[in-house]
């Protein structure tokens, strides 16, 4: 197997893959400037693209730059830990799930397919330098009104958006965390024929 040291990540890989997937991370360090419109939706372009049963494409996006009127709804909706950080966050985006495909059937695969599209939007968000954190602290039952979401939608995480910051202006307890983490070895999760016993 090669040996290969990401220098940008201190990240070590076991196969070989595109840089891109080591070097993304999740930071929580942002310097609170301001993201464009066009930034923003280049990043919607690219979940656009994003794979999904029969092409449904059930992801929905409903973001708040910190410039707007919506933000201190979507602040709020974080739990205390993550609004220490997020406050100088450029954008908070919520992503949700149709349950449903046009015809009304259920899609199986709603949150499967927005987590692709996800992905597709966190690697762009990468690719442009910019902090995509992914997080499960917030209220979800808020969020649904704070929004507006009608029934047949499901709630499936928010996201930060913004650009790289000093850890130094992190909490105490963040700032040691703010290095990218490991991860398990394809042979923890990757099994042959059956799930092992």
């Amino acid at each position: 197997m090669p040996d290969l040291l990401l220098a940008s990540t201190k990240r070590q890989i076991d196969h070989p893959v595109e840089p891109i997937f080591p070097n993304r991370w999740s930071p929580r360090a942002m310097n609170g400037a301001h993201i464009t419109q066009e930034t923003l939706n280049s990043l919607f372009e690219a979940a656009r693209w994003a794979p999904s049963s029969s092409n449904n494409q059930p992801w929905r996006f409903i973001y708040a730059l910190r410039s707007s009127d919506a933000w201190p709804a979507f602040i709020e909706l974080l739990f205390p830990n993550n609004q220490t950080w997020c406050k100088q966050a450029a954008a908070l985006i919520l992503m949700v799930s149709k349950q449903t495909f046009e015809n009304g059937k259920p899609s199986l695969t709603h949150s499967f397919d927005c987590g692709a599209a996800w992905m597709s939007l966190a690697l762009q968000g990468s690719l442009l330098g910019l902090v995509m954190h992914g997080m499960q602290g917030f209220d979800y039952g808020k969020a649904i009104e704070v929004v507006g979401l009608p029934d047949g939608y499901s709630v499936e995480a928010i996201c930060a958006v913004g650009y790289p910051g000093s850890a130094e202006d992190l909490p105490e307890a963040l700032r040691v965390r703010e290095l990218p983490s490991a991860r398990k070895s394809v042979g923890e999760f990757a099994f042959e024929g059956k799930f092992p016993a």
